[in-house]
């Protein structure tokens, strides 16, 4: 997804426009009361949309150096996955955008255990939208991965191209970037079908496990820094 480069200071915080950046109330508490930051302490702000630039904190923000485009990686990553019970969703969406990813799918299928309403499930995304947000803050991204309303598997299927992880399934490669992890029971076989299925391990995984394996796999083998090859 993209990240600041080493040697940037102070804290990251997303704001729309760099050119008249303005920080939303939550993260200027955050900056000012619990970072404590003083004027004219250094930072860096992001318009979510692979663009940064160095700031200096202040009632206004200064504004200091170019407005500076990050390239956008290829291939796109999608990790998707059958939202569990609990609050493993929100484990899940943020450890994905730590790692980098660039799309993440919520999931239904046969056996899931957590049922959402349309209500409620729009209020659920947005939620991990935030989640999603505040962790790419954390991380210095440059962009805020898009979470994708819940949709049930086989729907998403007919729309992504995803691949389902399954034990037994072929190797992980970049070929299939977009990945899709199943609930605890695992896939039902009307789901798996002849779909394209790829093996994160010999080990059954829970469904967050499952999850960070898939986007960690991926994150590493776009940033060609896997070598299966060493003497």
């Amino acid at each position: 997804m993209g990240s600041l480069p080493d040697g940037t200071n102070g804290p990251h915080v997303f704001a729309q426009d760099l050119e008249a950046p303005e920080l939303a109330d939550e993260d200027r508490h955050h900056l000012g009361r619990v970072l404590r930051l003083r004027k004219g302490d250094p930072l860096t702000i992001s318009d979510g949309a692979r663009r940064w630039r160095q700031a200096a904190f202040g009632d206004s923000l200064t504004l200091l150096g170019d407005i500076i485009e990050v390239p956008a990686p290829s291939p796109l990553i999608t990790v998707g996955f059958v939202v569990p019970k609990g609050d493993r969703p929100t484990w899940i969406v943020q450890k994905l955008t730590e790692l980098g990813v660039d799309e993440i799918h919520l999931l239904s299928s046969s056996r899931s255990v957590v049922e959402w309403d349309v209500h409620k499930s729009e209020q659920q995304r947005s939620r991990l939208a935030r989640v999603a947000r505040e962790a790419a803050m954390q991380s210095r991204q440059v962009k805020v991965p898009i979470i994708r309303e819940m949709r049930d598997v086989l729907e998403a299927l007919s729309m992504f191209e995803g691949t389902l992880a399954h034990r037994g399934g072929s190797q992980l490669t970049l070929e299939r970037s977009t990945i899709y992890i199943g609930p605890e029971g695992g896939w039902a076989l009307s789901e798996i079908a002849d779909r394209p299925t790829v093996s994160l391990g010999p080990s059954v995984l829970r469904s967050e496990t499952a999850a960070v394996t898939a986007g960690s796999a991926l994150a590493l083998l776009r940033a060609d820094l896997l070598d299966n090859h060493s003497p």
